[in-house]
């Protein structure tokens, strides 16, 4: 039976039927059926009408190959007839095969690295120093050009925030004086009415 099944595999057309009612009469069906009787008298249909699809069985390949290319795309039924060849479900065995390896990072996760994969170290930080003593060099209020302006384009030009303790005219050098927080003043809630007035 498996092997009988793989024949009817490899030698199979199935047709495209866009007419719903070759489906529902039978000498519509007779008229079909012999056009492929022509090429191979073993010949056996299976009709899908939710598909619209015809599945022809053939004893051998040469008359598959024959009869779809002289009836595909060939008038029936004031209808254009096409042919396409059945691809076989079964390559081997009766069991799907696994996906191939280099297939497999398609999959969500990935289920294995490929052979020979290594997993990248990470990479160690770089540290700037010319850019470190840069910024280090800034001064409280001062200015620096980072890139002159062109006539097309504008200068980059940081500007060094002044500290709290240069702005508020404190000279003492420590932390122990801050400015108080500003209090944060409540908006008073509007007074209760239980009756409402028009």
């Amino acid at each position: 039976m498996h092997l009988k099944t793989m024949k009817c595999n490899r030698f199979c057309l199935i047709a495209s039927i866009e007419d719903l009612d070759m489906f529902n009469r039978p000498e519509a069906r007779a008229s079909f059926e012999e056009l492929f009787r022509s090429f191979d008298g073993e010949v056996t249909f299976q009709y899908f009408k939710s598909f619209r699809r015809v599945r022809i069985n053939f004893s051998n390949a040469l008359a598959a190959a024959e009869a779809r290319a002289r009836l595909h795309k060939s008038n029936f039924n004031s209808s254009e007839l096409r042919l396409y060849f059945a691809q076989s479900v079964h390559i081997g065995s009766a069991r799907l095969e696994p996906p191939k390896p280099e297939k497999q990072f398609l999959l969500s996760p990935p289920p294995s690295p490929p052979v020979g994969w290594e997993q990248a170290g990470d990479a160690t930080p770089v540290i700037n120093y010319d850019l470190l003593c840069a910024i280090a060099r800034l001064g409280p209020g001062e200015k620096y050009e980072l890139h002159s302006g062109t006539p097309t384009t504008p200068s980059v030009v940081v500007h060094v925030c002044e500290s709290d303790q240069d702005s508020s005219g404190a000279e003492d050098d420590t932390d122990s004086f801050r400015r108080p927080r500003p209090k944060i003043i409540q908006t008073r809630r509007p007074d209760y009415s239980s009756s409402i007035t028009q």
